[in-house]
């Protein structure tokens, strides 16, 4: 398997290096609570707050040498893309008096923030594969938006769709994705640290409920962000897979799709060449009917293993990862 490049990072990453531990502290909390961060790299934009990348769509031609005759002249077919990002944001409020009524303030904030940080997570996840800048400008363009027409020209990024044969409005996708820095990398603004910042912004006041003013510690989160695929032959979605098929019909057989035939489809839709790190992507749906497929034959190529206390899933050995902002109520795609 190829190597990643260098000047890609894991969120972890920019967390040991940063000489701010409050945001270090952040950062692994956000990668301990969103299993995509383990795996999606970092790059930082060469255009301000955009990314601009040539996105090859064509390879030249060659020729055999004859003595004496020449050799036609030929390029690679490119097309200029400029990558957005967006500006997540999220403020934590924490009543003063029941902070300091704990005895370690700071403590009990950073307790408290746990769930918009979590917000922010799951928020990032559900742009990251429904993000569309028609509709919400201010957001960025996730991977549904360019895997979206399914075509069986190779040169097209609409070949890199398998059809899971569902219909109507109750599917959902699995995706393959090779992180890397010649491949698929999220974006961060120029110059900052992996646009992840926290701001203590002090105490406030705030009216409650009833209209009363009332003191709150205030902590202010921003996350600049966006999603380039700079090579789409190494991301694959398998769409319609019909939810309401996945049945166990029991204890030594399962009805519903054939998914590892599926995911076996999808690898074959990568270039030889397989660079990056690769990772399925599914929710928690398909992933228990991966569990129980495994569960009825052990010889098969699927394994789950334990690693520090935690089920890993693993196919043919790719990491398969639980995404629950993948939905069960995706669009049959047509066109297949």
């Amino acid at each position: 398997m190829a190597t990643l490049g260098t000047n890609a990072v894991t969120l972890m990453d920019v967390a040991r290096r940063t000489i701010d531990k409050k945001i270090a502290t952040v950062i692994e909390l956000l990668h301990d609570t969103n299993e995509i961060l383990q795996d999606i790299m970092w790059m930082p934009c060469n255009d301000g707050d955009n990314h601009v990348v040539s996105i090859r769509t064509g390879l030249p031609s060659v020729s055999w040498k004859r003595f004496n005759y020449g050799v036609a002249q030929s390029k690679s077919q490119t097309q200029t893309v400029k990558e957005a990002t967006g500006m997540l944001r999220a403020y934590s409020k924490v009543d003063v008096d029941l902070a300091e009524k704990n005895g370690n303030a700071a403590q009990f904030r950073a307790s408290e923030d746990v769930a918009f940080l979590e917000a922010m997570n799951q928020e990032l996840s559900s742009t990251l594969f429904y993000g569309n800048t028609n509709t919400t400008p201010e957001k960025f363009n996730g991977f549904s938006m360019r895997y979206v027409t399914p075509s069986t020209d190779n040169t097209k990024i609409g070949y890199n769709m398998v059809n899971g044969g569902g219909s109507g409005s109750t599917n959902t996708s699995i995706w393959l994705v090779a992180w890397g820095d010649q491949t698929a990398f999220g974006l961060y603004p120029e110059s900052e640290r992996a646009g992840f910042d926290m701001k203590d912004m002090g105490v406030q006041m705030f009216e409650d409920s009833n209209g009363l003013l009332n003191k709150y510690y205030v902590t202010e989160y921003t996350w600049r962000c966006g999603l380039c695929v700079k090579d789409w032959r190494h991301v694959v979605r398998i769409c319609n897979i019909d939810v309401s098929t996945l049945t166990d019909a029991g204890e030594s057989t399962f009805d519903g799709p054939a998914i590892l035939h599926l995911m076996i489809k999808a690898l074959r839709k990568r270039p030889a060449s397989l660079l990056g790190r690769p990772v399925f992507y599914m929710n928690n749906d398909i992933l228990t009917a991966l569990d129980l497929i495994s569960n009825f034959d052990n010889r098969l190529s699927l394994k789950v293993e334990e690693v520090d206390g935690k089920p890993i899933t693993s196919f043919r050995g790719i990491p398969v990862r639980r995404c629950d902002a993948l939905l069960n109520t995706e669009s049959a795609v047509s066109g297949f």
